[in-house]
């Protein structure tokens, strides 16, 4: 088992930054580098969606970097559909997709998933899971389609998921036994003081809105 932990309490600022303003893509860029791939993410309805991209598909990162944080976000996916929110990002990939002239990119680090339950194929891949981690202790995602609320909370090595109100992971990252399934997944031991926030196509439509973030 992992540790689970509570994050102390806080006074937030009452302002928080908006991510994504509903309308275009600024403040976001490539992960990698590059220009922004359009083929593989859009603006719609007040949305930055990501598309079935084949054979390559490219995540997305903030321009801005951050510290401590707590993002609150809203998300829905298609059916059989997989995506995540990515955070404490240590490197940043670019590689060609087998067989093809096209690349993916990635950001690795830790991930905030979202999907489909119905898709999952174990309870670390569950909406809202620290993925490859650490399973969500109750399932609370929205049926397929539906917008879910979300919030992402860290502070040093604590982390906390939220869906839909509930807190659903709480883990330090600092404990003995997530350090050690770092080393397994080959993980470094340290973790970036700041990071960008990263968006993953996983070349499923994925839907995201409402990204604000707080500096803790």
């Amino acid at each position: 088992m992992f540790t689970r932990r509570a994050l102390l309490a806080t006074s937030l600022p009452l302002v928080a930054s908006e991510l994504f303003d509903g309308r275009s893509i600024r403040g976001w860029r490539a992960t990698g580098g590059g220009a922004f791939p359009e083929r593989c993410w859009t603006v719609e309805d007040g949305c930055i969606k990501a598309l079935v991209s084949k054979p390559a598909f490219q995540d997305i990162r903030t321009v801005e970097e951050f510290g401590d944080f707590e993002l609150d976000f809203e998300w829905r996916i298609s059916p059989n559909g997989n995506s995540g929110v990515k955070y404490l990002i240590y490197r940043e990939d670019t590689f060609r997709a087998p067989g093809t002239a096209e690349f993916h990119a990635r950001g690795r680090g830790f991930e905030y998933q979202v999907t489909d339950d119905a898709a999952a194929r174990t309870d670390l891949e569950e909406a809202g899971a620290l993925y490859g981690f650490l399973a969500p202790s109750v399932r609370k995602a929205r049926p397929v389609g539906e917008f879910n609320r979300a919030r992402i909370v860290r502070r040093g090595t604590l982390v906390e998921h939220w869906l839909n109100d509930s807190r659903v992971v709480s883990v330090d990252l600092g404990a003995a036994e997530t350090l050690e399934r770092m080393r397994q997944r080959r993980v470094p031991a340290e973790f970036p003081r700041r990071s960008p926030i990263v968006l993953q196509n996983h070349s499923s439509e994925a839907w995201f809105r409402h990204l604000r973030i707080r500096a803790l």
